[in-house]
């Protein structure tokens, strides 16, 4: 029996149509008859009722009695009997039997609360347009309103799917829907509301068979709405749409996001404004993947005008969710605009193109707390501050200095290809003719990271290795002073005199200088030779309390990703952390990297399309801070963990104390270091998002992080500490990077002008 019953359903469940019974028509009469003998049919007969608004409707200026009304009813029946007058629909699906006024009478009642918001005459205009909807989830919303304001006279539908229970968060049916195509349910919903509205089904979706078909069997379109989830077909579907001039309207369910493309008034337009332009849009059929789909889908949806639990969510995309979420309070609304729009654009009385964005957060919602803004209190030395701070430094009594400023150019050139944390380059030289002063840029070094002063002092490090390489290059000797004037706090970091000296050797890792690089590309597999790797080791032993730990062990290395991916993110939840990364380091755009010659270009980052698209999500601070307030956020994790788990080896540089002098000893050993791996075609990588919080956790800074982020970082250190035991060593790790096999990147970050860093007295 229940496999029958199931059978019977199936048979069903592309019915759409209702059967039209006339009681005149002796035919149609006899069917009748036969239909209602089933026990299981549902019979609705409100003529009466109905009759009653059509009469009063017809004399809407008179107030009329029961028995006016009675009496008109009669008139209007005309000795026709009352169930013979009008029409009979028969919806099979439901086996409701309704009794209803005929075409142009139903008509009438129906569409009588429209006036004068619809005029008679635009209603019988609007009664010979043809629209076209292509996905029927806002699509259904928006047939669904038309059908009630009866603004069509044909609609044709498209959609390969069938109702899913995950659909019913905003699409309006019962659950004995489940299963059946979307456009049968929008069918039937229609035929039950108006059954004289003619609904045209295209149950396979949008293809390149039929595309044609929509658009222009029996008539061409008056408009097309857009609010289908393939790329392909958004594309597709406008293409086809141009050459044969019918606008096209999308709502976007977000921010009551609506586009207009009148390609009826503009033959010439776009499509999708321009945005697609710079993509050949004749391979979107051929893709497959997200990650090949996403430089067409980004532009469509505008990463940087969704809102912002939208960008929190898409974070969640692939992780604890499965797909974009919508919700039915904005699926509804955006039926309304769409449907609105589209009537106006049917009459001729909306003539543009664009997108436009009806956010009701926007228009109704509390005051909104302002992002923070963190500007440091610092600026750049100027040539009057250095001087000044140079007047005030005693002169060491060193003899044979060497004051060639060719020379001295030569030392500070060498300096500024230097390493510095997201490409920051803190470093101000001066000249007085005879030293070299090199100062930090606090405008350039201030931020959360920066934890005293400790990643400047690491560049410094490496600036100042540069200068000795280039120095013994050219047969001069270099006595460096570290922080000469410490007691007065000043930024003068130290004083590089050039001398004449007699058997200076050639250091060969300077031959290296002008290719070190970072290299941000998933590692090949494959191990480092061991001989490398004791090169490595020793390029940094005899530099003052440092010490360096080479691991290869693939499970620790796994270990090691997983903090290090986690501590990314916590990092990203970290307000100041989040502001210093997303507006002062990443460059977002070739030409922005090419003005400043500093920072992060974000090419050099070698993202996914995946991972390209979540970093212009999380540069939003308010959905970061959504995601951070969830609990959530696991794919943030991903990238950093990726990269240190495809490494070969991890680097971690230690001193037994952590001070500025140390930091900058760490900053020689990193040069060194990495001088070696680029020699032997090794990609380096600092990944410090780990090492950086857990220093400040250790002296004194843990206050100036969020309570739940110190204590998510203070399990993380807590499990680094067990996986790197450096306790009899009485060590700090201090730096973290690694070292893979890699292809060489394409992008690489650029430098300032030698002017900008370099001035003389």
């Amino acid at each position: 029996m229940l496999t029958e019953k199931l059978q019977l359903t199936q048979e069903m469940n592309q019915v759409y149509k209702p059967v039209f019974f006339k009681m005149s028509v002796a035919e149609e009469k006899q069917a009748f008859e036969a239909l209602i003998a089933n026990p299981q049919v549902m019979v609705h007969d409100t003529m009466w009722a109905q009759l009653k608004e059509l009469v009063k409707s017809l004399q809407p200026s008179k107030t009329l009695s029961i028995e006016e009304i009675e009496r008109e009813i009669l008139v209007q029946l005309n000795g026709t009997p009352m169930e013979e007058y009008g029409v009979w629909v028969y919806y099979p699906w439901s086996k409701h039997l309704v009794h209803i006024l005929d075409e142009a009478e139903f008509k009438e009642l129906r569409t009588n609360r429209n006036r004068y918001k619809i005029t008679r005459e635009e209603q019988a205009l609007l009664s010979t347009k043809k629209v076209g909807v292509i996905g029927l989830s806002v699509g259904q919303s928006v047939s669904l309103t038309m059908a009630m304001e009866r603004t069509f006279g044909e609609l044709r539908v498209a959609d390969f799917d069938d109702l899913e229970i995950t659909n019913l968060n905003r699409l309006r049916s019962g659950i004995h829907n489940m299963g059946l195509l979307k456009t049968v349910l929008v069918a039937r919903e229609i035929a039950e509301i108006d059954p004289y509205l003619k609904v045209t089904c295209f149950h396979e979706g949008i293809t390149e068979d039929n595309i044609d078909t929509f658009l222009l069997e029996n008539g061409k379109l008056d408009v097309l709405i857009d609010e289908c989830d393939s790329v392909d077909v958004k594309i597709k579907c406008r293409v086809a749409a141009k050459k044969q001039g019918i606008p096209v309207l999308m709502e976007a369910s977000d921010r009551g996001t609506i586009d207009i493309e009148r390609f009826d008034l503009e033959p010439n337009r776009p499509i999708l404004h321009g945005a697609v332009e710079h993509l050949d849009i004749s391979r979107v059929k051929y893709l497959k993947t997200m990650e090949e789909k996403l430089p067409y889908l980004l532009p469509i949806v505008g990463i940087e005008t969704m809102s912002t639990r939208l960008k929190a969510s898409a974070v969640e995309i692939g992780q604890s969710i499965s797909t974009w979420p919508q919700l039915a309070s904005a699926v509804t609304l955006g039926g309304g605009i769409t449907a609105d729009i589209c009537r106006r654009v049917l009459l001729d009385m909306l003539h543009v193109s664009g997108r436009w964005f009806i956010d009701i957060e926007d228009l109704i919602g509390d005051p909104k707390t302002a992002v923070p803004i963190f500007n440091y209190a610092v600026s750049s030395p100027t040539k009057e501050s250095m001087q000044a701070a140079a007047a005030m430094t005693l002169r060491n009594e060193i003899k044979d200095i060497i004051t060639d400023s060719e020379i001295l150019k030569t030392l500070v050139e060498a300096a500024a290809i230097a390493p510095s944390a997201g490409n920051n380059q803190p470093w101000k030289w001066y000249s007085d003719g005879e030293r070299l002063f090199l100062f930090d840029d606090e405008e350039r070094s201030a931020g959360f990271a920066n934890f005293k002063n400790m990643i400047t002092y690491f560049t410094m490090g490496t600036v100042l290795e540069n200068v000795e390489l280039k120095a013994k290059e050219i047969g001069i000797g270099i006595n460096i002073q570290l922080f000469p004037l410490k007691e007065k706090a000043s930024n003068l970091v130290a004083i590089v005199t050039a001398t004449k000296s007699l058997g200076v050797v050639k250091d060969p890792l300077v031959d290296f200088l002008g290719i070190r690089h970072t290299n941000r590309k998933l590692g090949i597999p494959g191990k480092i030779a061991s001989e490398v790797l004791q090169e490595i080791g020793a390029s940094v032993a005899g530099i003052k309390n440092t010490s360096m730990l080479i691991i290869e062990d693939e499970s620790i290395i796994q270990k090691i990703a997983d903090i290090a991916g986690k501590s990314e993110k916590l990092r990203m939840f970290i307000p100041q952390g989040h502001s210093d990364l997303f507006t002062r380091e990443i460059r977002w755009d070739k030409e922005s990297a090419e003005a400043t010659r500093d920072g992060l270009d974000i090419r050099t980052l070698d993202l996914q399309s995946k991972d390209a698209v979540g970093f212009r999500v999380i540069k939003d601070a308010a959905a970061i801070n959504l995601v951070s307030k969830w609990g959530k956020g696991t794919s943030l994790e991903e990238m950093s963990r990726n990269l240190i788990a495809t490494s070969s080896a991890v680097c971690i540089i230690s001193a037994p104390e952590f001070t500025p002098e140390n930091c900058v000893n760490i900053g020689h050993a990193l040069e060194r270091s990495w001088l070696v791996a680029n020699k032997h075609k090794l990609a380096v990588q600092p990944v410090m998002a780990s090492i950086l919080h857990f220093t400040r956790l250790n002296h004194g800074g843990a206050s100036e992080m969020p309570k739940d982020v110190e204590t998510a970082f203070r399990k993380l250190q807590s499990e680094f500490i067990q996986i790197i035991d450096l306790s009899s060593t009485n060590q700090e790790p201090l730096f973290l990077f690694r070292l893979c096999l890699a292809d060489e990147p394409e992008v690489k970050s650029l430098r300032l002008n030698l002017d900008d860093v370099y001035c003389v007295g």
